[in-house]
Formats: C-alpha cells, sequence, structure tokens
C-alpha cells in the first residue's frame, strides 16, 4: 500500500521562522512529475534582524516572494550560475523564509540522474544547487504555492522530524554566523558537505 502524503497546510508555515526549519526536517519536496525528496537540510533566514537574508534591506523585485504570503516558494538565482529554493515562512514580520539545503532522494531518481549529468546518488541533492537541477527548479517557479495548486508541494508522509536535530552556523555568510539557524538530520548522508562546528539541540 502506498505511503500517504498529506499536504502541509498554511499555518504550518505561518509559524517562528526557526520552528518553521525544525519541523520540515524528514518531510518530503515533491514535484508535480513525480520527482521528490526527503527535506534532511534547511537554513532559516529572518526578517529584519539578520543581516544574512535577502530582505534585511528591504522589499525589493528580486525578494517580493518572500515579504508574500507564507507557503509559497521564493526561487532566485546565485552566484549567476545556479537556483535556490525556499519556502517563505513567517508568524509576524514578512520577509523571512527557510532555505532547502539538502534531500533525501526517493522518487524520481532516473529524471535526477539525467539532470544532474550521472552523478552518485548520494551527490544527487546535497546541496541547495544541486536539489533544484536534480528537481528542475528555476526561476519560473519563484512564487509557487506550496499549499494548494498543481505545482511544488511539501508533504508529511508519516515520519517526524529528528528529536535533536544538529544545528550549526549557516554555510558561505560572512554575517550572522553567531547563529545556530542550519538544521540537519543526524547521521544522514546526504546532508551537503560543510566545515562548520555543530551542536545537538
Amino acid at each position: 500500500m502506498p505511503t500517504r502524503r498529506t499536504r502541509l497546510p498554511r499555518a504550518f508555515y505561518r509559524r517562528e521562522t526557526t520552528l518553521v526549519a525544525r519541523d520540515l526536517l524528514n518531510k518530503v519536496l515533491a514535484m508535480p512529475d513525480g520527482r521528490a525528496g526527503r527535506i534532511v537540510e534547511v537554513e532559516a533566514y529572518l526578517a529584519g534582524i539578520d543581516p544574512a537574508a535577502h530582505t534585511y534591506r528591504g522589499k525589493t523585485p528580486r525578494n517580493a516572494t518572500m515579504f508574500g504570503e507564507p507557503g509559497h516558494l521564493y526561487v532566485y538565482f546565485t552566484y549567476g550560475m545556479h537556483w535556490c529554493a525556499n519556502a517563505v515562512a513567517w508568524e509576524k514580520t514578512p520577509g523571512a523564509g527557510v532555505l532547502i539545503r539538502a534531500l533525501e532522494p526517493i522518487a524520481g531518481l532516473p529524471e535526477m540522474h539525467d539532470a544532474r549529468g550521472g552523478v552518485s546518488e548520494r551527490l544527487l541533492c546535497s546541496g541547495p544547487a544541486r536539489l533544484t537541477q536534480a528537481l528542475g527548479i528555476a526561476g519560473a517557479l519563484d512564487g509557487a504555492d506550496l499549499v494548494k495548486g498543481d505545482g511544488p508541494r511539501i508533504v508529511d508522509d508519516g515520519m517526524h522530524p529528528p528529536l535533536h536535530p544538529i544545528a550549526t552556523p549557516r554555510v558561505g555568510i560572512r554575517v550572522g554566523t553567531e547563529h545556530l539557524w542550519r538544521f540537519v538530520v543526524p547521521g544522514n548522508v546526504h546532508v551537503s558537505p560543510a566545515r562548520v562546528k555543530a551542536v545537538q539541540v
């Protein structure tokens, strides 16, 4: 019998951003064509107080999705070559979200391998740019509603978030490094490689 998957409701995303980030671990990011991966690594980016957030200096055409309704997908281009995907998540202050940094592939692996050029399964989605390439996420999906419609979605298939996730500083930033807002499923081999100090929370 296939596993029942329940799409996360709007209320899930309309909470404090770091709580949403932790609770996204072990949820499933699924695409309309059947490709899907279990979320094993995320980073929270807050509004107003977080100099590492794209929204720190206010709303722009590029980051406008982050100021919109929680539960949408914010997709942005970085380093002139990569797409990254975020779930918009905030309770009181717009402009916050959760970067999805790594997935454990669970469905549509042949299509992922085709998209990624035949890399090993471990490297298919072990990084924010790798997973968007593997799943076919690009700029046209910026603003997609994760809660309704026939686009990308995040679903719960019954696997709970880890009771004690690993928390570290976020990767590749120079400001806001004091915040342990990168959360990881302990021991998962699909987590992206990162040399940062980790603690179990």
